[in-house]
């Protein structure tokens, strides 16, 4: 959640001249007297005193509008969230840490409960998409509502932005709200994909729609070629003063007590700790690869399952990571030399011809199929408004496709999983169900045939964990 300190009274003062998105310290000291530090006074606005104690949700002017600025590309200009934060901290090299933090929290809340925001101020974005200058109006319900959570009473800074907005109206509209009744606008998602959650997974939708909007945590995988899981716990401790735990069923899984960004400690540059979450870490565990091993991740991406595969490997062996995207194995390469794995190779699926030189050539495989997400919304809550219905069916199509084409290349008694990041069964069960019936119907012609070992759920929000699926299929020799 964001960080929540004091914000001053919501006395209303003369309508201001100065232009929306303007800076001026009675933005962030309102009604107050007290003259400003050095620090206060210099080019820096994010530098600012901290203000007498009057209650409700407090962010400083330039977080918030940098923050609606960033809302604006994400929501009219159709860019992925995590980038355009990314871009606004390089930008803003005056911001400080826990700014950085409040502006990202910001953003993401914003995104994530989009809808139910938008219907507070009697928008319904289901119909229209609200201009550049309408976005102000997010922001004044998430203030609101993060203030009456604290137990304050509805506020909002005396910002010319705000000035037409009544608080107490906007805080009644939310708790008219019904969680039951209004599902879809209560917990901010498309209405489509609220249908769909409900016919896929019936009762247990509104339990799992309810996790995919509790903020994540952060998880690590100590990376073992460089260190155990408590000597990465010891030394984020002693350099970073960051205390963490280990993650629940993992090898080598940590879970921070609280978010920080790990990614310019010593510990991350020299290849301590990959980011990965728990349930990521138990799907590539699943694959069960060890020393001496021929391994394939045949949708490799950036390479988070690639390194944990690579790692359980001990370096003996030979891991190939496939992917049909260039620009994300160039990252897997950058990760895999911080890591030290020095047996593992990316390859461009450029053809059809790269999966036909590796028929029968491994003896286990990955198949991380790109699908939905429906399982990691909570970390990219922007992806709920992108996805459309025609997504789904083309990713059933591919998914299918996958299974039938990259099965060929693991050998007869060999393992081959297949994996989502999605809650939906027809991405999961039902896919690995339809591939192991279509490969019956083709005994007779010799092709190869697969039988389920096991499989797992892990519902979001269990154990704190993204939702993921894993079939574990083994080639019948």
């Amino acid at each position: 959640m964001a960080r929540s300190s004091r914000q001053g009274s919501s006395l209303r003062s003369k309508p201001s001249k100065r232009k929306p998105g303007s800076f001026d310290r009675s933005d962030v000291f309102p009604q107050s007297k007290i003259k400003p530090s050095p620090s206060a006074r210099s080019s820096n606005p994010f530098r600012q005193e901290v203000r007498p104690d009057r209650g409700g949700f407090f962010v400083h002017r330039p977080v918030a509008q940098i923050a609606v600025d960033a809302l604006a590309t994400i929501v009219l200009e159709g860019r992925y969230a995590d980038k355009v934060i990314e871009k606004a901290f390089k930008s803003q090299k005056n911001m400080g840490a826990r700014d950085r933090k409040q502006f990202a929290e910001i953003v993401y809340d914003l995104i994530r409960w989009w809808r139910r925001s938008g219907a507070a101020i009697g928008w319904d974005t289901e119909l229209s998409t609200p201009s550049r200058d309408d976005l102000w109006k997010w922001l004044a319900v998430l203030i609101i509502e993060k203030s009456v959570k604290d137990g304050h009473e509805p506020t909002l800074p005396n910002w010319p932005e705000f000035q037409d907005l009544s608080p107490t109206k906007i805080a009644n509209t939310l708790s008219e709200i019904d969680p039951v009744k209004d599902r879809a606008i209560f917990e901010s998602v498309p209405d489509w994909l609220d249908k769909l959650g409900q016919k896929e997974l019936g009762q247990k939708w509104p339990q799992t729609l309810h996790a995919l909007n509790l903020p994540a945590p952060v998880f690590l995988r100590a990376n073992t070629l460089k260190c155990t899981r408590d000597e990465l716990i010891a030394r984020l401790k002693e350099e970073e003063s960051v205390s963490a735990l280990p993650a629940h069923e993992t090898a080598n899984g940590v879970i921070l007590s609280e978010r920080k960004n790990l990614f310019s400690s010593k510990a991350f540059q020299e290849g301590w700790f990959e980011v990965q979450d728990g349930a990521s870490q138990l799907v590539a565990e699943m694959l069960g690869s060890e020393p001496g091993d021929r391994v394939i991740d045949a949708c490799a991406g950036a390479g988070g399952k690639t390194l944990a595969i690579g790692a359980m490997m001990k370096n003996k062996g030979r891991l190939i990571a496939l992917d049909i995207h260039e620009i994300k194995l160039q990252e897997l390469r950058r990760r895999v030399a911080r890591s030290g794995i020095d047996t593992s190779e990316a390859r461009l699926i450029d053809s059809a011809k790269v999966i036909k030189r590796l028929e029968n050539s491994a003896d286990r495989v990955l198949l991380d199929v790109p699908c939905s997400g429906t399982g990691v919304f909570r970390r990219n809550p922007d992806a709920k408004w992108k996805l459309k219905p025609d997504d789904i069916e083309r990713l059933l199509i591919l998914q299918a496709q996958i299974l039938d084409e990259y099965t060929s290349m693991v050998k007869p008694g060999g393992i081959v999983v297949y994996a989502t990041c999605s809650c939906l069964p027809s991405e999961n069960r039902k896919q690995v169900d339809a591939f192991l019936k279509r490969r019956q119907a083709l005994k007779a012609s010799g092709a190869p045939q697969f039988e389920l070992v096991r499989d797992r759920d892990f519902a979001p929000g269990n154990n704190r964990y993204d939702g993921f699926y894993a079939a574990v299929l083994k080639r019948i020799p």
